[in-house]
């Protein structure tokens, strides 16, 4: 088996795996046209096979625009089918990709790229600076309503545009040509250059998009600037993509097209590899004791948290003391155990292993284990907060999740630890996932499931969640200490310093606990033989570019 154990600082991310139903026979009818298929030439000679990968993204994306598809499903397919200024190499660090090169000042405040010159889009167009001035804009604008346009607010002027204080123009990005990207950010940012790497960052083809705003929906309308172009797109069935002529490293894209099935279900999704249709798979938890030691296993640390929210707007979660009870009753060493079973690292904290403070150290050593199973303090701790809140009997309880067999099976885990442990009867609910995020954003559970994967690689990137008025927060929480102490590590120059804010906002996040943790993530794959190169970057989403099939 490979393992391959990354520790990185230049981690990147987000957002949630969504989840579907779906059907075995999906995206299947194409099977066998492709990758058999041999065509002679004028001398009657054979040529090579068409090299066609099949893959399952899962479901279908929630959205291909850049500044709207914030999930793991929509940047499967982003990030294979446009480019950013800097992409994440086979190191998964940034490396120069539209742009062939760039200055920074010596005050660490401004960037100027260079695009190349050979930069071109799907339809014969060159990529300018201008078509980045109008993506990032277009990204900030309130009116878009972009759950990513915080990420951006490292750029001069981008966070008051956001917040409508402010105009596009007061936006620290210009174009000083048509290849010429001149980015001016309010602080020093040492990791601007994994930030933009993200796939809210990629740039928009600006004369498409103002003739057709809903050009990112259809096959036939899509404009890519990346490795490969959109071809075929039938909606929550499968989507095609062939290798983009009109890319500027077509000569290092080995695979003719990628399939992309849209199957939710990880028995389906394996009983599909099986049988020839994918070439590649995840391990159903059932079946990981099996599997996990198999050949052809591939697995990757990656960044992001598995945790559950309480909404603090809510009864019972308004106390404190009640939320740290349902916390602390959960025994996160046995969920990853005897549930989920594909060796993910329980999680006692809310930053993920792999992010190194200036003398080395990791943050997770750095700051412990904040959040430890007991249930006898979680005992006391419900009593305490009942009696606080005049509770003779606690509130009816509801956890929700998004549907899936696996998140299924975690949640009814933890049903049975609150009853043991906490002697809580809590009822689960569970729904398909757009209805689940839109009511998760709207504070309508009570108690739901959450994943994080991380956008850029810094710690302050998971912190930053959970300051007011966060579009990622969801929670209903609000501590004006803890806005501070992120606004204080964003400006912090000091290196040293700005690490001991951030050990401090996760302790006091853990002493509020508007949130709790099961595990961290990580990427488990079969492949089959002859499959090399697919890049499975920390951040979440699957790099094509160089991926090979014999």
């Amino acid at each position: 088996m490979k393992k391959v154990f990354l520790f990185l600082v230049a981690l990147i991310a987000v957002v949630t795996l969504a989840a579907c139903t779906a059907n075995q026979e999906a995206g299947k009818e194409d099977k066998n046209k492709g990758d058999q298929k041999q065509t002679d030439n004028a001398d009657g000679d054979k040529q090579d096979k068409e090299k066609i990968l099949y893959m399952n993204n899962s479901d279908e994306p929630t959205s291909l625009d850049p500044a709207i598809g914030f999930d793991a499903v929509s940047w499967n397919s982003l990030n294979n089918l446009m480019e950013g200024l800097a992409r994440l190499g086979k190191d998964h660090n940034p490396e120069p990709a539209i742009a062939e090169k760039w200055d920074i000042s010596e005050d660490g405040k401004t960037y100027t790229f260079h695009i190349r010159e050979n930069a071109n889009w799907s339809n014969g167009d060159p990529v300018t600076a201008g078509d980045f001035v109008y993506s990032w804009r277009y990204l900030l604008d309130p009116d878009t309503g972009s759950a990513a346009s915080f990420l951006g607010y490292f750029i001069k002027g981008a966070e008051e545009y956001n917040s409508g204080k402010g105009s596009a123009e007061d936006v620290g990005v210009e174009a000083v040509d048509d290849k010429t990207l001149k980015v001016t950010l309010k602080e020093p940012t040492g990791f601007f250059l994994n930030i933009v790497t993200n796939p809210s960052f990629f740039p928009i083809n600006e004369k498409v998009a103002k003739e057709n705003p809903k050009w990112h929906a259809e096959a036939d309308s899509f404009v890519s600037n990346g490795p490969f172009k959109l071809t075929e797109w039938k909606h929550n069935d499968h989507m095609l993509f062939e290798k983009n002529d009109k890319y500027w490293d077509v000569d290092n894209v080995k695979l003719d097209k990628v399939h992309w099935a849209m199957v939710n279900d990880p028995n389906t999704e394996y009983q599909m590899f099986e049988s020839g249709d994918l070439d590649m798979t995840g391990i159903p938890s059932e079946m990981a004791d099996q599997l996990i030691e198999g050949d052809n296993v591939e697995i990757v640390d990656q960044a992001g948290l598995a945790f559950y929210r309480f909404n603090v707007t809510k009864k019972p979660f308004q106390n404190k003391k009640i939320r740290k009870a349902f916390a602390l009753a959960i025994n996160q060493d046995d969920i990853v155990k005897f549930v989920t079973k594909t060796k993910e690292e329980a999680a006692k904290g809310f930053v993920s292993p792999g992010f190194k403070n200036p003398s080395g150290e990791e943050f997770r050593d750095a700051n412990g284990d904040l959040v430890k199973f007991n249930p006898d303090e979680a005992k006391k701790l419900l009593e305490e907060g009942m009696k606080e809140e005049g509770y003779d009997k606690l509130p009816k309880v509801t956890l929700t999740y998004n549907t899936s067999e696996d998140n299924k099976a975690v949640a009814e885990t933890m049903q049975s630890m609150f009853k043991e442990n906490l002697g809580v009867d809590v009822t689960l609910e569970n729904t398909e996932w757009n209805v689940f995020l839109e009511d998760q954003k709207a504070l309508k559970h009570q108690l739901s499931r959450s994943s994080f994967l991380f956008d850029y690689g810094d710690p302050i990137n998971f912190l930053e969640s959970f300051i007011t008025d966060s579009s990622m927060n969801r929670t209903g929480w609000s501590n004006k200490e803890y806005d501070k102490l992120i606004a204080d590590a964003k400006k912090e120059a000091d290196e040293e310093k700005r690490w001991d804010i951030m050990y401090k906002a996760e302790k006091l996040l853990a002493e509020e606990m508007p949130l709790f943790p099961i595990h961290f993530y990580n990427q488990v794959t079969i492949y089959k033989d002859g499959v090399t190169g697919v890049v499975r970057h920390p951040v979440g989403y699957v790099e094509l570019k160089w991926a090979d099939k014999e």
